[in-house]
């Protein structure tokens, strides 16, 4: 199996046409489904299926695609770390990440990224999930790392990395801090911390209000440093992602009843584009295992 083969492929899968997938690899049609009918042979079957304007990929080949795009991804990528580490380019990468979302989850790619690009200079920024969102959108970060946004903008692309349900923390000698489950309803009266930013506060807020839950007074913090450090002087509560950084006086336990899940995303405004840093990092996010990462 040859790079171009797949290269062709990707195109073919998203023209669905010979003709056009041709003029976009800038190579004649013959040669395109010469490569396309090589490349068939080899995996045992048809990869589409041509039907004039309704040609649309086989089974074999829809299953085929997400494979052969990380593949290729994988493969451009090693090509701009070699260029980087043999000509020790600096490469930029602006990384905008929100509030609500704990970096050092992250470190592995990261750090495979400084391995990858010696010349790498990254900035990093924080903001709530709207001004992520903006930072995007008016070029000021390439990538961005944050929970659920408005999807509305048609130029907007999403790549979901983990999934995660919500907490809650407290001071270790906190009255509640003896349970491992806490109900809702011993929520009342106790003060309440929340995150400003939070992508999903609004539902947060709606939950209480369903359950009527009445707290005694409710602070707003940005961070989950100042999070952690106010749960630790006070009486207090809050709800944080299970990724949120831990702290050795503080306590987690499940809030019953709420069943809410966010999903973590890396995002990128399509058909802009990235530089070489931006785009090793981005593949080094879709092909790493979150699944059990927390701090």
């Amino acid at each position: 199996m040859e790079m171009q083969q797949i290269r062709y492929f990707l195109s073919l899968s998203t023209t669905l046409n010979f003709t056009r997938a041709a003029e976009e690899c800038n190579v004649s049609q013959p040669a395109l489904t010469r490569a396309i009918q090589a490349l068939e042979g080899e995996l045992g079957g048809e990869l589409i299926r041509r039907e004039g304007r309704l040609s649309h990929l086989t089974e074999l080949g829809q299953r085929m695609l997400p494979l052969m795009e990380r593949c290729y991804d994988s493969a451009v990528t090693a090509k701009d770390v070699a260029r980087a580490v043999t000509k020790n380019e600096v490469a930029p990468l602006s990384l905008a990440v929100s509030h609500s979302v704990n970096i050092e989850m992250f470190m592995p790619p990261i750090a495979e990224l400084f391995h990858g690009f010696p010349g790498i200079q990254m900035r990093i920024t924080h903001g709530s999930g709207e001004e992520v969102l903006n930072r995007l959108k008016e070029g000021g970060a390439e990538l961005a790392l944050a929970g659920p946004v408005d999807m509305s903008w048609e130029r907007l692309d999403q790549w979901p990395l983990k999934t995660e349900g919500f907490e809650l923390a407290m001071h270790a000698n906190h009255p509640l801090a003896k349970e491992n489950s806490v109900d809702g309803d011993k929520l009342h009266g106790h003060p309440i911390f929340a995150q400003v930013g939070c992508e999903c506060r609004k539902i947060l807020t709606d939950w209480f209000d369903d359950q009527n839950i009445a707290f005694v007074v409710s602070h707003e913090v940005d961070t989950h440093h100042d999070m952690n450090a106010l749960l630790t002087a006070s009486s207090g509560i809050a709800l944080v992602p299970k990724s949120a950084p831990h702290a050795s006086q503080l306590k987690r336990a499940v809030l019953n009843g709420l069943e809410l899940t966010r999903t973590i995303s890396a995002y990128a405004v399509a058909g802009r584009a990235r530089s070489p840093s931006a785009s090793a990092f981005l593949n080094l996010l879709r092909s790493a295992d979150f699944s059990a990462a927390a701090a």
